[in-house]
């Protein structure tokens, strides 16, 4: 039976995407907020601030 032929180059570089990938994923779970979350906060700062623009005062011109 001959053994499998492997390119070291190739799988370093296989074993080192894996590696960033998956720091990529625990840095995503650690710090980051899903895609639903940004735009919920987005929505609720739009509405706030429509708010506040609703119920402000004009001042009148002197």
């Amino acid at each position: 039976m001959p053994a499998e032929i492997v390119n070291l180059r190739q799988a370093r570089k296989r074993r080192q995407r894996a590696d960033k990938e998956r720091a990529a994923e625990e840095n995503r779970q650690r710090h980051g907020r899903t895609k639903a979350e940004r735009q919920r906060q987005d929505v609720e700062s739009d509405r706030a601030e429509r708010d506040l623009d609703g119920h402000r005062r004009d001042r009148e011109p002197e």
